[in-house]
């Protein structure tokens, strides 16, 4: 049997993301090992995260080599096992990368057992989910009543953080791409309202909607849409830095905020965080996210895309804001 992978060749740092950055092979699975499982990767997840991976800018992760398989998080199928935890025909999370068939350890995998919701496990129940809301309820720590500001918010971090702020009473304005991505974020998801930053003046349209500024921004974009953001800050306002993909196109990390003199006037706490700062949390969090679930206050909205060929072309789309809600490509059945 054949396992299809797509590995780095380039680090696409001050640029965008090409597809000369990915080399296409094919190898013959090698025999398994005690503890080892062989899978065969159903649907694979895309995050922002991934370019800083390939430019190994960043040390809060193991660095991710020339040569080295793309990673990511993935949904697969158990096809062969040598491990006493997992049968042939489970259903498991963890670190697929961007292959077929990859070949596992025990350790590396969780079993899903909710049948019903697997690809959960890779948006709301997943580390998209978990990075929502770790930055709501650590960083931002909302008031009912506040006003909140979601940067970012059409993509699978910037929707489930607008609708956790919703259940915790405050009132929530998204700053969108697109006039269907902003229809999007008060028909399906419950913003108050929502700002397009592609035909609209951003700073005027954050003036009317919050009149009296925000009391929290979540910041998925930075640069000048963050740097807007801060001229519209309420007194003691908190600013959670969650990414910065607007720098995908860019040639270095530090394009503003100018208007972090702001940060003084309005007394305001800006902080980054990772959900790795509150991973012993995460199944308090998931069980939380899953019951908002079931009850409908929480809409996971996956934008699955098919076929292992089209990695490379779904990961350039993210950046290029086509997704509306968690990237996802399915790979098998």
């Amino acid at each position: 049997m054949l396992n299809k992978k797509f590995t780095l060749a380039g680090r696409p740092i001050g640029r965008p993301i090409s597809d000369d950055d990915f080399d296409y092979k094919e190898e013959e699975l090698r025999d398994l090992n005690d503890r080892e499982l062989l899978l065969e990767n159903m649907v694979i997840e895309f995050q922002p995260a991934q370019k800083g991976w390939m430019e190994n800018i960043s040390n809060y992760v193991a660095p991710l080599e020339i040569g080295d398989v793309m990673r990511c998080s993935g949904i697969a199928r158990v096809l062969d096992s040598k491990s006493e935890k997992f049968k042939k025909g489970d259903i498991v999370s963890g670190q697929t990368c961007w292959q077929t068939h990859p070949i596992l350890n025990e350790d590396d995998i969780e079993l899903i057992e909710d049948k019903d919701m697997p690809t959960a496990y890779l948006g709301a129940l997943g580390g998209t989910g978990l990075t929502a809301y770790f930055g709501v309820t650590k960083i931002s720590k909302p008031n009912p009543g506040d006003t909140v500001i979601v940067t970012g918010a059409a993509g699978g971090v910037g929707s489930l953080a607008g609708q956790i702020f919703k259940i915790a009473g405050c009132n929530v304005y998204g700053i969108a791409g697109g006039k269907e991505k902003c229809e999007m974020l008060i028909n399906d998801f419950g913003f108050d309202g929502a700002i397009d930053y592609k035909s609209e003046d951003l700073n005027e349209s954050l003036g009317k909607l919050c009149p009296n500024g925000a009391d929290i921004v979540y910041d998925n974009v930075g640069g000048r849409i963050l740097n807007d953001c801060l001229l519209h800050l309420a007194l003691n306002a908190r600013i959670a830095i969650c990414g910065i993909i607007s720098r995908h196109k860019t040639d270095n990390m530090n394009f503003g905020p100018e208007n972090y003199s702001n940060l003084i006037f309005k007394r305001a706490t800006m902080q980054g965080f990772l959900m790795l700062d509150y991973v012993s949390e995460t199944v308090s969090a998931r069980n939380k996210m899953k019951k908002w679930i079931e009850d409908g206050k929480l809409i996971c909205k996956e934008d699955l895309r098919e076929g292992f060929e089209n990695a490379p072309d779904t990961l350039k789309g993210l950046f290029d804001g086509k997704n509306k809600g968690k990237q996802l490509l399915k790979i098998a059945d």
